[in-house]
């Protein structure tokens, strides 16, 4: 299956931002997120772990090299809460691309920096899972509740010494194009220099970010 013919790229602005770390798939069930994934890309997302202070649960599969796709859901074993689940994820009637991970370093500084250029990226907050073999993953993030320009903005990840998700998660692909649409590109790009990632922002009727990936069995699919 090919994907529609993407609008033609802006000069300089390559098919995959450099730093970028992972694409986050919101779904309202796990269990049929997975499955629209697989029916999708022909691979079944890996359980990754719980995150028990947000009430979310994940599956994974990596798409080449340190870049991996996170099915994020609720978490079906976690208890009632009465707060929302990131990205409003209980809500939607179906999977979809809800934001995107940038790697960073010293996020401190870096939000800093995001500040006196007029983006609130939020605090830096440590984080933490256990996998399914018990082993901890940790890291540091700017806020999950700083959701810019309808999630095409990033929020920005510091794995620190833990090794990287993708290196130890089956192959779902390989993403091989990344943009965003939005019926005010110019204000989206604006935003993104400002952090300095270059990312192509297409105009469209409604925000979406739209990943092409190469699957394992050398077809074109597109995420949405």
């Amino acid at each position: 299956m090919l994907p529609p013919t993407p609008p033609q790229r802006r000069p300089g602005v390559p098919s995959v931002p450099a730093n970028l770390d992972h694409l986050l798939l919101g779904t309202a069930d796990l269990e049929e997120g997975v499955a629209w994934v697989a029916d999708r890309l022909g691979v079944e997302a890996v359980f990754g772990g719980r995150h028990a202070n947000l009430g979310t649960a994940n599956h994974l599969l990596s798409l080449g090299g340190d870049v991996y796709l996170e099915i994020l859901g609720p978490d079906p074993e976690a208890p009632p809460r009465e707060e929302p689940l990131p990205f409003g994820i209980e809500g939607l009637a179906e999977p979809r691309l809800v934001t995107w991970a940038a790697r960073g370093t010293d996020l401190e500084a870096l939000v800093a920096r995001a500040t006196s250029r007029g983006v609130p990226l939020g605090p830096v907050r440590p984080g933490s899972r256990l996998r399914p073999d018990g082993s901890e993953l940790s890291w540091e993030i700017t806020a999950f509740t700083a959701v810019l320009h309808d999630g095409l903005v990033p929020f920005f990840i510091d794995w620190g010494t833990t090794p990287h998700p993708a290196r130890a998660t089956p192959a779902g692909g390989r993403l091989i194009s990344f943009r965003a649409e939005h019926p005010d590109p110019a204000a989206v790009r604006s935003t993104l220099e400002s952090l300095d990632l270059a990312l192509d922002v297409d105009e469209g009727p409604e925000p979406a970010l739209v990943a092409g990936i190469r699957t394992l069995g050398g077809d074109e699919v597109e995420l949405r």
